[in-house]
């Protein structure tokens, strides 16, 4: 027998809806997202609606499970205010990501918490273990959703590697990408829309909607992953170019000790203090995707951090000068205190090359860590169906 859904259990409204009034809920949404709990009158306020149009809206999406009340606030002149919040069950998102010696796929809800998680660790990221594994994954975890969950599951973002072939040339076995459809393969058995992005790009976007409220407009990114990527912000929006490559800061050619055509993915990358661990008779058994695990001598990681911390400094330094930076951050699967000194390590190497006419930008710490990958492509049918972009509300 099947369930009859509720109307709070029905599909937002904003999904399919057309003109003004779905963009005003996604507005209203933006703003909900990035200030919390809001009464509406602050978010008539915010927004620039009227009045009558934010309560329309908020009741609306109240009625579809979007939105909750909070706690009154007593103690003001006037009425008590209401501050209203986003609803975490309101939607569900999943994210897939797909890296050189792991896949990953979440779970997030409305709020964008984590409620589920999967991975599986390979030699190499080969179509076939990345699709048995994603639909086994997916299987164990509808198998843990209500039928709400799943109705209000609202679609699947992926993020890889673009180009994964063109990385490691002597692994034949990544040739099978070239030719592989992976939206096309993953509609046989995901339900909804699919969305898919870079993965560096799709970490970039994850801080953009889940990081700190602080950023700066426009901002360039860095990604440290096993091999290092980056991603572009300009007027607050992801910007990917129109082949999905913009912010391709891996090939970015750097200076090195005698070397020619060195890019900066063969230094700032965890492939590169990979070898330099197998070169001096270490390991590191537990891969890259667990920070905590980072157990391996002080000196080899310096050593890489004073060649990585060079080399983001010299692409900075090109970066800005085509576009006027003011903040660069910096994240990566990173344990804290190591992407904290890298930061350090690249401010300095900045300040000690100085380009004249060229203002250094500040540099500073992604918010989001390890798990920005999979959460950006977590978030990639979140901005797509319920987001406006920050200029929108942004006043000033």
């Amino acid at each position: 027998m099947q369930d009859n859904p509720s109307h709070a259990d029905r599909p937002t409204r904003g999904s399919n809806q057309s003109g003004m009034r779905a963009y005003n809920e996604r507005l209203v949404l933006s703003l909900l997202r990035r200030n919390g709990p809001t009464p509406k009158a602050e978010v008539a306020r915010a927004t620039g609606l009227s009045a009558q149009t934010v309560s329309v809206i908020m009741r609306a999406l109240e009625a579809d499970g979007m939105l909750k009340k909070g706690v009154r606030v007593k103690g003001r002149v006037g009425q008590p205010s209401v501050p209203i919040g986003l609803d975490p069950n309101g939607a569900f998102f999943l994210g897939l990501k797909v890296g050189r010696r792991s896949v990953e796929l979440i779970l997030t809800d409305f709020a964008g918490k984590v409620l589920r998680h999967s991975s599986e660790v390979y030699g190499h990221p080969t179509p076939s273990a990345v699709m048995g594994f994603t639909e086994r994954a997916l299987e164990k975890m509808r198998a843990t959703l209500s039928a709400t969950q799943r109705r209000r599951t609202a679609g699947l973002g992926v993020a890889l590697p673009f180009n994964m072939w063109a990385w490691d040339v002597a692994n034949q076995s990544l040739g099978a990408w070239r030719d592989f459809d992976i939206v096309a393969a993953l509609a046989k058995f995901v339900e909804g829309p699919i969305y898919l992005c870079n993965d560096a790009s799709a970490a970039c976007g994850a801080e953009l909607v889940f990081g700190a409220h602080d950023k700066p407009r426009e901002f360039l990114y860095f990604y440290i992953g096993y091999f290092v990527g980056g991603g572009l912000v300009l007027d607050n929006k992801l910007y990917t170019g129109k082949s999905g490559d913009a912010g391709a800061l891996g090939s970015m050619p750097v200076a090195g000790s005698g070397t020619s055509g060195q890019q900066l993915v063969d230094v700032a990358s965890l492939s590169t203090l990979e070898a330099m661990l197998h070169d001096a008779g270490e390991s590191h058994s537990h891969g890259w995707n667990d920070p905590a695990a980072w157990r391996f001598p002080r000196d080899i990681r310096d050593s890489w951090l004073d060649a990585a911390a060079k080399a983001l400094a010299q692409a900075i330094r090109a970066a800005t000068c085509l576009i006027d930076f003011d903040t660069v951050m910096i994240d990566g699967s990173l344990p804290e205190e190591t992407r904290a000194d890298l930061v350090v390590r690249t401010r300095r190497a900045l300040d000690l090359h100085h380009l004249p006419g060229v203002n250094t930008p500040e540099v500073r710490e992604g918010t989001i860590g390890a798990d920005a990958r999979a959460l950006g492509a977590a978030s990639l049918p979140l901005s797509d169906r319920f987001l406006v972009d920050r200029d929108a509300f942004l006043k000033g």
